[in-house]
């Protein structure tokens, strides 16, 4: 497991509420938990902060609910950054503070190029490409 569960769910949130924002729709918090498996309470808490961070953005109201509205300049990183921060892509995979390229640690030189292709990866992946993945495997559909 690279990411936290709680990253894995609010990628999936995200890809899931671009995907309605791509038809037009808004996506209930009820809706988004159920579409991507995740207990209701714990979404609503994965949402308030995709929209704090910047994410996503959402309407209150009989019309309302989460929306994404630029998901072409949204890519992977800013959703892993937003909830894990930056750790995945600068830290010690042995939990060492102080390994560094001067001081590395004994699986320095074996994991940096695995956590700059990651960064790389995700830094390339918007979440419009998500989507289009996501709908043509059959995921979120009703």
């Amino acid at each position: 497991m690279i990411l936290s569960k709680t990253c894995e769910y609010a990628i999936r949130a995200t890809v899931y509420v671009a995907l309605k924002s791509s038809r037009g729709e808004k996506a209930g918090i009820i809706e988004v938990a159920r579409a991507i498996g995740s207990p209701m309470h714990f979404t609503g808490k994965i949402l308030q902060t995709l929209v704090r961070k910047k994410i996503l953005s959402s309407a209150k109201g009989p019309t309302g609910g989460f929306y994404l509205e630029n998901g072409d300049r949204l890519f992977l990183i800013d959703i892993v950054r937003a909830i894990d921060g930056n750790g995945l892509f600068t830290s010690c995979v042995l939990g060492l503070e102080r390994c560094s390229a001067a001081q590395p640690c004994p699986m320095h030189e074996q994991v940096k190029p695995i956590r700059d292709m990651l960064h790389d990866e995700f830094s390339g992946k918007p979440v419009t490409e998500l989507v289009s993945g996501f709908g043509a495997n059959g995921y979120f559909l009703k």
